[in-house]
């Protein structure tokens, strides 16, 4: 379990399917990560990303006031087949509140000492503009712009 001031992240269990449904299916979190995805899909994969979170680390965030469950945060291997990519979906009803960056930073800070990650990426859409601000304010820089699924992504990086 990881700590931040104002979250607990965890690893992700059954009992989240609700959370998952709600990030998979809603138009704002998914406009620029292709999309809604069926609720029958979810269904479907629910399980398999329940199982591999015990491979390796798919998590949720809670807030600890409250516990609400308000994102998934997760460190798994890039397109590129050897990074190591920081990945993150959050509630509309958390955004603007400071919570992305307080976990991505301690993510972040956990891949380098516990995981000894040597370094991180992480992609997404060019057009994302708060994902681009987030994930600079927690010092990643550009490392390499490409045409992926069809826009325009940003590959963000940073080094131990």
């Amino acid at each position: 379990m990881l700590q931040t001031e104002r979250c607990v992240v965890t690893p992700i269990q059954v009992e989240d399917y609700e959370l998952a449904k709600a990030l998979y299916t809603s138009e704002q979190v998914r406009a620029y990560l292709g999309g809604v995805v069926a609720e029958e899909v979810i269904e479907q994969l629910f399980p398999q990303i329940v199982a591999k979170a015990n491979d390796g680390y798919i998590q949720v965030i809670r807030v600890k006031e409250t516990n609400e469950a308000i994102g998934i945060i997760s460190l798994d291997t890039h397109h590129d087949g050897k990074s190591t990519e920081v990945s993150y979906q959050f509630l509309p009803s958390s955004w603007g509140k400071g919570y992305a960056k307080e976990v991505v930073k301690a993510v972040i800070q956990y891949a380098f000492t516990e995981r000894n990650e040597p370094y991180l990426v992480a992609e997404t859409q060019s057009a994302n503009e708060a994902s681009c601000r987030l994930l600079e304010r927690v010092g990643m820089t550009v490392s390499d712009t490409l045409e992926r699924f069809g826009a325009k992504q940003t590959i963000y990086k940073i080094n131990k």
